[in-house]
This record gives structure tokens, sequence and C-alpha cells, in this order.
């Protein structure tokens, strides 16, 4: 119940970060404000744009504000009613269409003289925030509804804690994160940098790095080896048509775009290796008996990431895998799955790592693709899993 608190605690932090903009800047434009993992958002469509240096100012007038907040009062409206109330807001008109087709009821909450389209989820009293709990963090850019064919929107992020203690020791682990960033220790090590002239997302390693990188795959691909995983090699391009047979080419949204040549079909930077492992499986013949069959490759996918969402080697547009495909009977699910985790405790524990979990969505091929859901958790030497 305490998470459920704080989770309401952030969620009205947003409603009142999005009244002090109102009323630092009357001509903004509300989008959307939920909360998060330790903290609170909200975007906005701004007529002139803002910087990290406004917050100061934005987070005194939320505490100005909220001095003279109470409680948190609802009630539903009629979706006349509401595009009355949100007129000239395309975001919130958009939110109100989309409700009022889903049939669902359309709500509004009221603290002090702050009206906002939402389903709820807020302290029962504003007095239940500790004005000293909160910080805003920083801004960044978001595409209304995620998408790069909507406008940009300003994202104003915030920090939310039930306490100041609990604030102040989150900033202290920041701060000492920032100093251990990879990015930063990336270069000051001489292990990769990330050049403009290269271009986002595509890392380059210095031989410092190119032997580490080298040592790990080594010592990945000395386990698979062992345990039966074969290598195999596949090309970092392919024509389009492979992508349409996997049903890749009309949902898969990260593919670079095709590589016009003239008398030729086009071809793509592959960013998923499933296809060609099918295609080398079955140009061959197999019996049941051979079963399972494990492949392995390490190779680079080609993902256009957006460009909001790269950070240093976590989020790139140019990713090596040690990818495994196994080509089996339904008989032998169980030992293979019982083997991946294996390899998995054995691969994270070398690293350091002793708890973690594993999920797993295997996708089966027969002129297509079918995914099973399992799921398996990993605790020690105690496994499970479901089909």
């Amino acid at each position: 119940m305490v998470h459920q608190s704080l989770e309401n605690i952030r969620h009205s932090l947003a409603h009142l970060l999005a009244a002090a903009v109102l009323e630092l800047y009357p001509y903004a434009k509300r989008a959307i404000g939920p909360a998060i993992e330790n903290g609170f958002y909200y975007d906005f469509e701004f007529m002139d744009p803002i910087s990290d240096e406004d917050l100061p100012k934005i987070e005194k007038k939320m505490r100005d504000i909220l001095k003279t907040w109470n409680t948190f009062t609802h009630r539903e409206v009629t979706a006349e009613q509401a595009r009355e109330l949100f007129a000239g807001n395309p975001y919130k008109l958009e939110l109100i269409d989309e409700i009022v087709t889903k049939g669902e009821p359309l709500t509004i909450y009221t603290s002090g003289t702050y009206d906002d389209l939402c389903r709820g989820g807020h302290v029962e009293n504003a007095k239940d925030i500790d004005p000293k709990a909160f910080a805003l963090s920083h801004i960044a850019g978001a595409y209304w509804r995620g998408s790069e064919k909507n406008k940009q929107l300003t994202r104003i992020y915030g920090l939310a804690f039930a306490t100041k203690k609990e604030l102040d020791e989150y900033k202290a682990l920041m701060e000492e994160a920032k100093k251990r960033d990879h990015r930063k220790l990336g270069r000051e090590l001489e292990l990769f940098v990330i050049s403009e002239e290269v271009g986002p997302g595509l890392p380059l390693f210095y031989p410092k790095g190119a032997i580490l990188r080298r040592t790990v795959e080594d010592f990945i691909t000395n386990l698979q080896e062992q345990h039966g995983y074969v290598p195999i090699w596949i090309p970092h391009i392919t024509k389009g048509r492979l992508y349409e047979l996997s049903g890749h080419l009309e949902k898969y949204d990260a593919l670079f775009p095709p590589m016009q040549l003239k008398d030729e079909a086009d071809y793509y930077l592959k960013p998923m290796n499933c296809p060609h492992f099918m295609i080398l499986y079955k140009s061959l013949p197999h019996s049941y008996r051979e079963l399972p069959i494990r492949y392995t490759a390490t190779t680079t996918n080609y993902r256009y990431e957006k460009s909001g969402e790269l950070s240093g080697l976590t989020r790139v547009r140019a990713l090596t895998q040690d990818d495994c495909h196994v080509f089996l009977r339904p008989d032998q699910i169980e030992q293979e799955i019982n083997l991946m985790l294996d390899m998995i405790d054995e691969a994270y524990k070398a690293f350091g790592f002793r708890d973690f979990s594993v999920r797993i969505s295997p996708c089966f091929f027969d002129d297509g693709c079918r995914h099973l859901p399992f799921s398996a958790h990993l605790d020690g030497a105690l496994r499970s899993y479901e089909q």
C-alpha cells in the first residue's frame, strides 16, 4: 500500500507541475502527465522553447501553488463539456475522442483552480505531499504518442519520494552513477567512442575495447560450443522479400530504408537474425533423429532507433548479438530450456551477477512465425517454466 500511496503522490505532482506551467506560460498546451518510476513527467507544447535553467522557477511555482491545494475532487462530464473545457488543445481533444470511442467515462479531477482530464489515482489531501520531497530534474524532447510523425513536445521530468531523506539519497546515488557512467569511462579508458562523423548509435572501439569485446565473445563462444551449439555465419544485408515472408517488412518499425539497386530487388540491413537462421535450416533436409540442432552466430544487427532513445552502448543502431536458434521436437523443449538456463547461470555468474530472472518467448517457424508464451525464472538451481 505504501507503493500505491507513493504512486498517487507522483501522479498528483504531475498535475501540480502542469498547474505551475500554465500559470507561468499561459499559452502552453498540456498533453499527458503520468507517474513513473522515481517520479513523474508532463508533456507540453510551448510557444517558445524552455530549458533546464527554467526548472527552478517552475519548481518554486509548484511549491507556491501546493500551499493553496487541499483535496482532489472529480466529476464525470459529457463529451461536449470536456471538449469545451479543453477547446484549443489538440492533445486533450484527441484523448477525449479516444475515451468516447471506447465507451469509457470522462472524468475531470480538480485541485485548487486546476482541472485536468484524468482517470484518477491521487492523494486524498494535497497536504500529504511533502514540499521538500520532490524536485524537477531535467527536460527532454518527446513525440506525441511516441511517433516521429507527430509533433515533438517538451517533457519535464520530476523526482518524487515520500520523504526529503529518500529524495536526497536518490540524488546522491545518481551523482555517484554519473561518475561511473559507461559513456564517460569508455572515452577516458580508451575503450570506445561514438563520433558524429560516423553517426549516432554507431560505436567505434579502440584497441583495448576491441580486445575486451573479443575476450567476452571468445568466452561466450566456448561456452556455447561446450554445450553443443555449432557456429554459422549470415550476411548483414538481405533482399526485402525475406522480410515479406517473415512478416517483418510490414510490421517492424526499426528497419533502415532499403538500398535501391538498379535492376535488382531492394536490399535491407538486417535488424534481426531469425529469418536468416530459418532459411539456412530449411535449405537442407533434416530427420527428427538429428534434433535438437543448435545454431549460433555472433553477428551485428542494424536498427533505426530514434535519436532520442539512443544512449551510449545500452541503446545503439549497431548491435552485436551472440544469437542462438534451436530446432527441436516438442518433447525436447524442457531439456533445452534447462540447458539455456544453465548457460545463462554460468555466464552471468562469471560477470558477478547472482540475482536475476529470465523470460523466454521462443519462435517456432513453419512458413511463418508462431510465438508460444513461456516464462522462466532462475533462482540458483531452482527452475520453473510454463507453456
